[in-house]
Order: C-alpha cells, then sequence, then structure tokens
C-alpha cells in the first residue's frame, strides 16, 4: 500500500517543491489521500492507499509527539494486531488501528529488534526527533522497494525511481556494470545499483541509520540458512509435505488482514490455485485471470485451467481478454509505470490484469516466488551435479549471455571493467550458509533475482493502479523453511515436487499434472507489427543515437531480421534493447 519519499538535508531545511514533484510522481501508488510532514532537516511526503484503518487516523506521515518518533511506510504488517496487543500489555496507548501506529509504538519498544517481530512486507523512513537519526528499512524478501539518491545537500529517498528523478538533481546517466547486469540477468540489476548511476537501492532485509553527523551504519537483518536442519534429519518427504502445506496455509491466511476485500490472480498455474484453494475453503473469493491473442504456435492464454479452478471452487471469476491493439496501446504506460526496465512479458501482462482487478478489489493474493523457493525452474536440476560451487553451471543455464555477448552489444564507450554481473554471482555463490550448489542457487534466486523480477514487476504494476499484491510464498517463515527442505524433494517431479505432493486432494490433479507454462504475452516474445515498430522507432530515434549504448551495426543487423537474435533463455535481444531504450525516454528524455 502506499508510497513515499523524503529529503534529509545536511545544509539546512528540505526543498518543499522537490518533496512535492516527489509525491505527485507517487500519486498512482496511493490515491486515496496524501500527506506532507517536515522537522528541522527531515521533509516527509506520502501517497495514502487505505487497506487498513480507512479512517484519517490512518494517514501518513504519521506522529508520536509523545515518543517523538515520525514514520513514513509502504506495506502491510500482518501480525499487526498480535504487536499491538502485546505494545498494549507493555503500556503503549493506540489512537487508531492502523499498522502504521504499530510501527511507531514498536520502535519505542524494541527499536531495530523490532524488524525481527515484524510478518510482513514494509519499506519505511522513521525519524527519532530527540536523537536526530534517520532510519530507513527493508523488507525481508524485498516485496516493497525503497530508491536512495545522494544529491549535493543531502539525502532523498522515495519508494519508486522515477519519484527521484521527479525532484531533479539526479545523475540520469546510465551505470555501465548496470547495464552489463542488465544484459546478463534478463534486465535484473542487482542492488544497490540501478540502471541509472546517480540512484541506488538499499538491499531486501537491511536497515539503514543515518545519524546526525552524516555518518551511516547499513546492517542486514535476516539471512536464512539455506542448508539442512539437524533437528530435522529424521523428518521423511510426508513429514516435510505437511509442514510446507501448514506453512502456506498459514501465509494465505496472514495475508488475508485487511479492512478491505481481498482477491486471487488466478493464473490456471499451481501456484496461484493453491492459493485460491485454501482461501476458498471459508469465503467467497474473487478470481481474476488474462489473457491475450495467440501468435504463431504460441498461446495466449491459459483460460483452460483457471477456468477449471473457479468452477472447482465456485469463485466470482473474472475472465479478461486482451486484444492486439490494447496491448500496444497500453505498453508506453507499462513501460512508464517500471521503477526500472523490466524485460518480462508478464510486466504488461500485470499492467493490463491490474488495470481491471483494481476496479473490483484493492487487494489481492498472488503465486510469485515458488518457482524460485521450491525448485520449480529448469536450470535446477543440473545443479544437483554440478561441480565445485556451481558457479559455472548456473552461469551456463542462467544469464542470457557471457561477458564476450555483452560487449558485442554494447558501445565501446559504455562497457563495464571486468566482468562486474559474474563477480556478484560469484560473491553469492561462496558466501556461507548454503550446503550445495543447487541450494546456492536457490539462494540467489529467492533473495536477488526474484527480488529484481518478479516481486519487483508486481509491485510496479499493480501499484500504478492503486491495487495493492500480497505474495505467500514469500512469507518468511515459509522461505525458511523452505530453505531447509532437501534438494532433491524440491526438484521431484519435474521440479516443485514438494509442493505438488502437499497439493494433491486440494488442488485438482490436472492442475498439478499439467506442464509448465508461463503467463504468456506472445506479441513480445515474437515481435512484428505494431509492436515492433514501437521498438524500432525507439532504437533508432535521435535520443537513442545520442545516447549511444548499443553497438549501430548490431542493432542495425536486428532490425534486419527482428527475430532471429534470441537470448540463452530463447528471450528477444531486440526486446531486451528496445525496452530500455523506451524506459530511458519516458523516464530520463
Amino acid at each position: 500500500m502506499c508510497g513515499f519519499a523524503g529529503e534529509l538535508r545536511r545544509d539546512g531545511a528540505p526543498d518543499r517543491d522537490v518533496l512535492a514533484r516527489m509525491q505527485a510522481e507517487l500519486a498512482p501508488r496511493g490515491p486515496d489521500g496524501e500527506g506532507s510532514w517536515t522537522d528541522g532537516p527531515l521533509g516527509l511526503v506520502h501517497r495514502r492507499l487505505a487497506i487498513i484503518d480507512l479512517t484519517p487516523g490512518g494517514a501518513q506521515p504519521m506522529v508520536d509527539e509523545g515518543l517523538g518518533l515520525a514514520v513514513a511506510f509502504n506495506g502491510c504488517i500482518y501480525n499487526h494486531r498480535e504487536l499491538r496487543a502485546e505494545l498494549a500489555r507493555l503500556g503503549h496507548v493506540f489512537a487508531s488501528t492502523s499498522d502504521t501506529e504499530v510501527l511507531l509504538k514498536g520502535w519505542a519498544a524494541w527499536g531495530e529488534g523490532m524488524l525481527d517481530r515484524l510478518a510482513g512486507m514494509f519499506a519505511f523512513a522513521l525519524w527519532e526527533r530527540a536523537t536526530g537519526r534517520l532510519v530507513l528499512a527493508r523488507d525481508r524478501l524485498g516485496v516493497k522497494p525503497l530508491y536512495l539518491a545522494d544529491t549535493g545537500g543531502g539525502l532523498r529517498f522515495a519508494s519508486t525511481l522515477p519519484a527521484l528523478v521527479a525532484g531533479g538533481g539526479i545523475d540520469t546517466s546510465v551505470d555501465p556494470a548496470a547495464l552489463h547486469a542488465f544484459l546478463s540477468l534478463h534486465a535484473i540489476v542487482p542492488p544497490p545499483r540501478t540502471i541509472l548511476r546517480g540512484v541506488r537501492k538499499l538491499a531486501p532485509a537491511t536497515v539503514l541509520v543515518v545519524e546526525p553527523d552524516g555518518t551511516r551504519r547499513e546492517r542486514r537483518w535476516w539471512d536464512p540458512p539455506f542448508d539442512r536442519d539437524p533437528a530435522r534429519a529424521d523428518w521423511t518427504a510426508g513429514d516435510w509435505e505437511e509442514a510446507l502445506l501448514a506453512a502456506l496455509t498459514t501465509a494465505v491466511e496472514r495475508r488475508m488482514v485487511a479492512d478491505v476485500p481481498v482477491g486471487v490472480l488466478l493464473s490456471g498455474g499451481l501456484d496461484s490455485s493453491l492459493i485460491a484453494a485454501l482461501l476458498a475453503r471459508g469465503s467467497d473469493l474473487a478470481t481474476f485471470s488474462i489473457g491475450f491473442r495467440d501468435v504463431g504456435d504460441r498461446e495466449g492464454d491459459e483460460f483452460g485451467f483457471s477456468d477449471l479452478m473457479a468452477r472447482e471452487l465456485g469463485t466470482e471469476h473474472h475472465q479478461i481478454r486482451v486484444g492486439p491493439r490494447r496491448l500496444v496501446d497500453a505498453l508506453p504506460a507499462a513501460i512508464r509505470a517500471m521503477s526500472e526496465p523490466m524485460v518480462s512479458h508478464d510486466a504488461v501482462a500485470f499492467y493490463l490484469l491490474s488495470e481491471e482487478v483494481a476496479r473490483h478489489r484493492k487487494v489481492v493474493q498472488s503465486g510469485q516466488g515458488a518457482d524460485e523457493v521450491l525448485g520449480g525452474y529448469y536450470w535446477y536440476p543440473p545443479m544437483l551435479e554440478a561441480p565445485g560451487d556451481g558457479l559455472d553451471a548456473y552461469a551456463e543455464a542462467f544469464f542470457d549471455r557471457d561477458d564476450a555477448g555483452v560487449a558485442a552489444l554494447v558501445a565501446q564507450a559504455h562497457r563495464a571493467a571486468g566482468d562486474p554481473t559474474r563477480d556478484v554471482v560469484r560473491e553469492w555463490f561462496l558466501a556461507p550458509g548454503a550446503a550445495s550448489p543447487v541450494d546456492r542457487a536457490l539462494r540467489i534466486d529467492a533473495e536477488l533475482m526474484l527480488v529484481e523480477d518478479p516481486v519487483k514487476r508486481v509491485d510496479n504494476m499493480t501499484m500504478a493502479h492503486g491495487l495493492e499484491a500480497r505474495t505467500p510464498f514469500l512469507d518468511h517463515d515459509l522461505v525458511e523453511l523452505a530453505a531447509r527442505i532437501p534438494p532433491e524433494l524440491k526438484l521431484a517431479d519435474g521440479g516443485k515436487g514438494v509442493l505438488k505432493r502437499a497439493a494433491r486432494g486440494v488442488v485438482p490433479d490436472a492442475v498439478i499434472d499439467r506442464p509448465k507454462g508461463y503467463f504468456p504475452v506472445p506479441a513480445l516474445a515474437i515481435l512484428e507489427g505494431p509492436v515492433l515498430d514501437l521498438v524500432g522507432d525507439a532504437l533508432t530515434s535521435r535520443a537513442a543515437r545520442d545516447r549511444g549504448l548499443f553497438d549501430r551495426a548490431t542493432v542495425d543487423a536486428m532490425l534486419a531480421d527482428p527475430n532471429a537474435h534470441r537470448t540463452n533463455l530463447d528471450g528477444s535481444t531486440l526486446w531486451q534493447l528496445g525496452l530500455l531504450e523506451l524506459w530511458l525516454q519516458a523516464q530520463v528524455g
């Protein structure tokens, strides 16, 4: 829910015009209200999507004069009622029923220890008036974003990168190391970098404390082990399946905490179908699915399976069909809604789906994360037999292209020194806490790749329409459990074996046993017609030529044969280049 921004100055009061521009950029994330607050060197602005405590008592920024604390917050604390009761026993008195106020009282009671008590998705900026200390924090799996920019006079922060750009005074040139990662990891740029030199992002599960003298302390506050638990050494496969289903049940129930109705995005795959099945047991449920026109031999919808689940569960089902013209018309707006450039076709699908869902619901649950957390992708089985630390096997299977392939695309002036993408991945693979190559692959995918692709995609595209998406497969208790599950159980049955077996009797076998599907948007996989024209115009524009990111001869060859150039994962290279240029033109000109 919501979006916030702020500025902490070292040389005086915050710039109100900067704050206003950032707040205006955040308006789609919070259609239900706005607020601003300044205190000495700090200014906070907020846009509200009212989900919990719909009264003015839940408005932000929220200030507790008695405690000398102020906060701007994006997200939802699912266990806020339990924490409220605990804090009340400690003597705290509440003026609202909002989860935001729980953050203020919780910080007063427990300080940074509060973070470990929170079950939810969140990013927040908290100000201690007495100490002059600013605290910025982000949830364990990075479901809610937080971007940072150092300016000449201090620090700015916001829920989106475009909000920081709107504030002005930001270096918007392309970071060569980030460009290298973008072209290696299907548009993923590992934190703290973003594609722009002047903007950074706080990593998930990280708290950043800025002291009055400007010094900073940054700490990762959650780091689950991806190895075997001696206390569960005698567990059978059935024990793991039972524990996983119980954890998912808790996760979906937690995500029903709201003062508005909650729906489900139902693709027809196992993950969203299982969420819907667990929720439909005790309540009326609205479900939503989307489909596109087929292109060539690529199917554009999975309605057969989503309709099956809707009939099985008796949900109020909404089937959304998107024609080719609507897809093309929506592309510029979807690209404009991206905090960072994202090449996944799902982004546009989620943008259109969210536009329709927001007419009916303000909160939905979604199945993102199960493949990364529970071993659903094809590159995991080879990791079981990978030699050494597994880095080479992972790079061969997962990277779009190697360093030489990146160099062949990028103009000389924008090439990064060395191989920065492989260096980052190597750090993850060599870090302690993962028992085997497959555990290392699952860890980096759950804690980095997932955060910077599907999680960000869902947040950006839903919040563009004032819709909040909740992802039960990213419940931290479930992720901690899944990290301990023996890899062979996760990779069984063609992937996610432990989840498939746990789902028997809850979801129809036809859904469990179906071939793995993806959110299909064929028009972005095979470029033709208006989409190809859009990409071609962007890459041959004066702005693109002036920017000069890519080797001109290579781009011309791709435009001459648009669908011949494919990534290692069979994506369109031309779409990758075109999407980046389209995003840069939308955000920085």
